[in-house]
């Protein structure tokens, strides 16, 4: 019996090690903001020429950088609400696509219009243990307050990713559910996937 309550403890504390162990090894979400926020300015600043002249390496920056750290498909099911339920597997699909292409060329043109302020990083507030957060900060402006970019983030798989961005207080993920809500409501998803699309080729043009 003793035999026994040793095999089971010893196991129970390599489990205990493991977990401690990776949660080690999870990078802080407001480390994750930071680096990620130097890491496109500064290839930003880098290549502002090549990307005055095709504004398609800009969107091919933020998409290897940046968007790692975004689940798309998360805010594809908070954004649609009940619709995301009712839509087939190939919707969902292809929502996901065209949506992740919006923020991308919504969220390209926020950092080059910002690209040469500094990004001021607020301490982070959270419960020990939290497996959401918001990571907050600001842009200084010459005149009148900063602007609050606030990062809404969850833990999966032992990374923190993005779930939504709060840009002086407006979120841009409850933003679009209501403008899409109603989209769909008069004309369907079908109809929504299909003019972002056409959203998206324009501003790729």
């Amino acid at each position: 019996m003793r035999k026994l309550l040793q095999v089971l403890l010893t196991g129970v504390l390599c489990v205990w090690m493991a977990g401690a162990v990776q949660a080690a090894n999870v990078v802080a979400p407001d480390a994750v903001v930071k680096d990620t926020a130097q890491k496109i300015m500064t290839k930003l600043r880098a290549e502002r020429e090549a990307i005055n002249k095709d504004s398609r390496r800009l969107y091919e920056l933020v998409d290897e950088i940046v968007l790692p750290h975004f689940d798309f498909e998360r805010m594809s099911q908070w954004v649609l609400g009940k619709h995301w339920r009712g839509a087939t597997p190939q919707q969902q699909k292809e929502f996901i696509r065209q949506f992740r292409t919006l923020l991308v060329r919504t969220y390209s043109k926020a950092l080059m219009d910002n690209v040469d302020q500094e990004v001021r990083y607020l301490p982070l507030r959270s419960e020990p243990g939290a497996t959401d957060v918001t990571v907050k900060t600001e842009i200084p402006q010459q005149s009148g307050f900063p602007i609050p970019i606030d990062y809404s983030m969850y833990l999966k798989n032992d990374a923190w990713k993005v779930y939504d961005v709060n840009i002086d207080g407006i979120s841009l993920v409850a933003n679009y559910r209501t403008s899409f809500a109603n989209e769909i409501r008069k004309s369907g998803l079908d109809v929504l996937i299909k003019s972002l699309a056409e959203r998206n080729a324009q501003s790729t043009g």
